[in-house]
C-alpha cells in the first residue's frame, strides 16, 4: 500500500497506528487513490448512509453464484433480513443469525415481527456491498421456518453456536430455523 500511494512504509505504519496523526489532505488523497475510494469513505464520513451510493465499476457483471459459494457465504453468523407475510402485510426485518447444519436460525421475541415466520414459507437474504471496489454479492435463501431450540437444552446448544447476542438486546427466547429449499446468489464483479 505504501509503494501504490507513494510513501515510505515507516510513516504509513506510523499513521496507521497512531490515532492523533492526521494526514494532510494532500497524503489523504493519495491514500484514497491507493485504495480507490473517496477520501469521504476513507475517513468514515459515509457510515451512516445507505449502502450503494458509489458509482458503479467499469465493465461489471452479474454473475451466479454455485450452490456452495452461497452456502459459504451464508456461514458462520451476522446479519441477515427475513421477508415474511405479517397481519399488516409482507414486511421485512433483519435479524442476528447464525447456521446451524445447512440452516439458518435466529432467535427473538414472543410475538415479534421475526417470530411471525413459524410455520411460513419465507426468504433470508443476507449480502455484502464494497462500494470502494464496486462489487458486492447477495444470497437468497428460501424455506419453511419452523420453532427450533424447543426443550432447554436444545436452546442452550443454540446460544452457544450462535456466535453472537442479538444486537436489539432484551430477552430473545424464541428460536426459529429456517429450512432451506431453494438456494441462490449472485455477485457483482468488475472486470
Amino acid at each position: 500500500m505504501a509503494e501504490r500511494a507513494g510513501f515510505a512504509e515507516e510513516y504509513l505504519a506510523h499513521v496507521e497506528e497512531s490515532p492523533d496523526v492526521i494526514p494532510g489532505t494532500a497524503s489523504l488523497l493519495r491514500l484514497a487513490g491507493a485504495l480507490r475510494t473517496s477520501v469521504a469513505e476513507l475517513l468514515g464520513g459515509t457510515a451512516d448512509l445507505p449502502p450503494g451510493l458509489g458509482q458503479a465499476g467499469h465493465h461489471p457483471e452479474l454473475v451466479e453464484l454455485s450452490e456452495q459459494e452461497c452456502r459459504d457465504r451464508l456461514s458462520g453468523h451476522g446479519v441477515g433480513r427475513v421477508a415474511l407475510y405479517t397481519e399488516h402485510g409482507p414486511a421485512v426485518v433483519p435479524v442476528n443469525y447464525t447456521a446451524v447444519d445447512g440452516s439458518v436460525v435466529y432467535r427473538t421475541a414472543h410475538g415479534s415481527t421475526p417470530g411471525q415466520a413459524v410455520g411460513q414459507e419465507v426468504a433470508f437474504e443476507v449480502d455484502r456491498i464494497d462500494e470502494a471496489m464496486s462489487e458486492g454479492w447477495s444470497v437468497l435463501l428460501v424455506g419453511h421456518a419452523i420453532q427450533a431450540g424447543a426443550t432447554a437444552e436444545g436452546s442452550r446448544d443454540l446460544e452457544e453456536e450462535a456466535g453472537s447476542a442479538p444486537w436489539a438486546g432484551g430477552e430473545r427466547e424464541v428460536w426459529v430455523r429456517i429450512e432451506p429449499e431453494r438456494i441462490t446468489g449472485r455477485r457483482i464483479q468488475v472486470r
